[in-house]
């Protein structure tokens, strides 16, 4: 359906259009009118040491003050004795009646809290943040004293920042603005399309029965008016404007309302559903047939979400989890149109192909901004700035590991570019090998293996080295044996050339694994901290989980583990919904490449067998789904996966149809006639 056909139905639907658009705008002129502007202070309190601690080796008799060594570990005993129930009791005694936050400072490696209050009134909230700021210092005091701390050696803290004045925050009350004007406009979008739906059905039942009382002179075809609003619009056009800004918008910006969800692509990814209801409502486009186990497993992950939700909200949680819940139902509608789009919206293989190779050269182009990003020791993310959009992620800065620059490219992290690139390497490489491209110059077929796979390594990260290993491991296998020794070759001599040309790389990344294997690894010992830390949460919640987007390290910590992650968030229902999307994916692959009918296919079947095996295993080595690079490609496979098995298998059916129909009685007799 195109743009203007959308257009048309719009007009004569505006019975639905206009009332349900102005009512809207009423109802956010109404929460404009109604809604109080929240006002918000702050102030900064720092931690100081004792003096005789400073003067002396710190291993006198304050258990707080040396705890781990550094005075972090007592502002942390602060912010959760503040944050505590008699806390909040006895604050509200004195007048704090208003919500309250206290927490470390952003970007500070040192003992500095940030105490905030936020409410509808300026002048009481800036005395409440005076009393909140007086409490903390009166807290501290009164841990130590309780733990019998010498004076010598308690303690002090020091007001850095004095209570600020208040200042407006209005971000919350135009969430809930937009968010009226948008369901309005949504409604009546959807009940228009709807019901030209049902006038189309009613049209074509009536044109039935006429035709069948009496035949009708044959007209001549209407030819549409030539024009942009006119031109037929695809599911492989609308997806590869999603690429575009999936790829070059770096993916740590977004809309400010709408936090790491709102990047462009994700809110283009929404726009791109509501296409494909109205055409599909519109009686305009039918799934296609053979896809539906994709969806399928969208469903069980949907199921998940929604009582993960439902179990946020009959807990009494924060209003940051609210709005983290929120956010994470946005990220599941960005992930169902992206799987819907490819798996009910491709009607031909050719246009699929197209799709795919477009995913392959633009990916191709990421990993050479990253080439750039790792010689030129820097992010070329970061020099990107587009008005009305900010980063979702506190201090992206370039990372380095050893004596290198972890490069990112537009992604939001190095884990992110690296996970990315190896889920993407597997179709890079069948492309590659597809005889219908042998035409093609080598540069142009094998220009993007070379990219993903040379960037990988640079990335210095224990993933990527995973990734290409398991990509390795499923697909050289399958080869015929002088594809595979030549493979090997290459592989061999590429490692040779990285320890030439990058000295020390291959040994930084073998001195990773080293020292994971014998535990001696920072990273990977606080990471096994973390599995003994989540596990008060998922004591709480075992079934359903905090809710879906609630766990951010704001309020928490990171995992670094996807499956850690959703089982704190949606418990082990969560985790089934998990394995279920994983297995699909590699169900595809195993299915696709059974029934294929040519070695390309099959080729394309191991692709994404090999994909979904390494999404599936990397997930336990960074919180994948939480990058949204990484995840609007997981799942673009996962219904591209199992859209290209809806084609083989329709391909398949009709080669067997074919013989069958030659076999038949009426068939033969027929041949014996004509050779008579």
């Amino acid at each position: 359906m195109s743009l203007g056909e959308i257009w048309a139905i719009l007009r004569r639907r505006w019975y639905f259009m206009v009332p349900f658009t102005v009512l809207s705008l009423l109802g956010g002129a109404y929460l404009y009118a109604t809604v109080p502007v929240s006002y918000q202070s702050q102030s900064s309190v720092g931690l100081l040491d004792s003096s005789a601690v400073a003067r002396l080796a710190p291993t006198f008799g304050n258990p707080i003050s040396n705890a781990g060594g550094s005075l972090i570990v007592t502002a942390d005993v602060l912010i959760r004795t503040l944050e505590s129930g008699d806390a909040a009791k006895e604050l509200r005694g004195r007048g704090v009646t208003d919500p309250y936050t206290a927490g470390f400072a952003p970007a500070s490696e040192s003992p500095l809290l940030v105490l905030s209050v936020t409410g509808t009134d300026r002048a009481k909230v800036l005395q409440e943040t005076n009393t909140l700021t007086t409490f903390a210092g009166e807290q501290l005091n009164a841990l130590q004293a309780a733990a019998k701390v010498p004076p010598a050696y308690t303690v002090q803290t020091a007001r850095v920042v004095l209570p600020q004045t208040p200042v407006a925050k209005s971000k919350s009350r135009y969430q809930d603005i937009a968010a009226v004007v948008i369901l309005g406009v949504v409604s009546a979008f959807l009940l228009s399309i709807l019901m030209e739906g049902v006038a189309v059905v009613r049209r074509r039942r009536r044109l039935v029965k006429s035709v069948a009382r009496r035949p009708r002179k044959a007209r001549t075809a209407h030819r549409e008016r030539a024009g942009a609003l006119n031109r037929r619009v695809d599911a492989t056009a609308i997806l590869t404007v999603y690429l575009v800004l999936a790829f070059f918008i770096p993916s740590n910006l977004a809309l400010p309302a709408l936090g790491g969800v709102g990047t462009p692509a994700n809110v283009f990814a929404l726009l791109g559903l509501l296409w494909y209801l109205a055409t599909w409502l519109g009686g305009r486009i039918l799934p296609a047939p053979g896809t539906r186990l994709a969806r399928v497993a969208m469903c069980v992950l949907g199921t998940a979400v929604l009582a993960a939700y439902v179990a946020d909200a009959m807990r009494q949680s924060s209003h940051q989890e609210v709005l983290g819940a929120d956010r994470g139902l946005i990220g599941f509608l960005v992930w169902v149109s992206l799987v819907v789009l490819t798996s009910a919206g491709m009607q031909e293989r050719d246009r699929l192909d197209v799709l795919m190779r477009r995913m392959v050269v633009m990916g191709s182009v990421v990993a050479a901004i990253g080439f750039y990003d790792f010689f030129a020791a820097t992010n070329i993310a970061d020099s990107i700035h587009i008005p009305g959009l900010q980063t979702s992620v506190a201090q992206v800065t370039a990372m380095d590991r050893g004596s290198f620059t972890r490069p990112r490219s537009t992604t939001a992290q190095p884990l992110e570019f690296g996970g990315m690139l190896a889920i993407l390497l597997p179709f890079a490489i069948q492309q590659a090998l597809d005889p219908v491209r042998r035409h093609l110059r080598a540069w142009r077929r094998w220009g993007p293996v070379l990219l993903m796979a040379g960037a990988l390594p640079l990335t210095v990260s224990r993933t990527s080295i995973i990734g290409i290993l398991l990509v390795a491991l499923v697909m050289v296998p399958r080869w015929k044996p002088a594809r595979r020794w030549t493979a090997i070759g290459v592989m061999t001599a590429s490692a040779a050339g990285f320890k030439v040309l990058i000295p020390g790389l291959i040994g930084t990344i073998t001195a990773l694994f080293a020292s994971f294997l014998s535990n001696s690894d920072s990273s990977t010992q606080a990471r096994t901290v973390k599995y003994s830390a989540i596990v008060p949460y998922l004591k709480e919640h075992p079934l359903f989980g905090r809710g879906f987007g609630t766990f951010t390290p704001d309020l928490y910590f990171f995992t670094d583990n996807q499956y850690m992650l959703t089982a704190a968030e949606m418990g082990v229902l969560g985790i089934v919904a998990l394995f279920t999307l994983f297995i699909t994916g590699i169900h595809h692959g195993g299915a696709v490449r059974r029934l294929a009918r040519t070695e390309s296919d099959r080729e394309l079947g191991q692709a994404f067998f090999a994909s979904s095996l390494v999404a599936l295993v990397i997930s336990a080595t960074f919180d994948s789904l939480s990058f949204p690079m990484f995840a609007g490609m997981f799942f673009l496979l996962l219904g591209a996966g199992g859209s290209y098995l809806g084609f083989v298998r329709r391909e398949a059916m009709a080669a067997v149809a074919v013989p069958a129909v030659r076999d038949t009685p009426e068939a033969s007799l027929r041949q014996l006639v004509e050779s008579r």
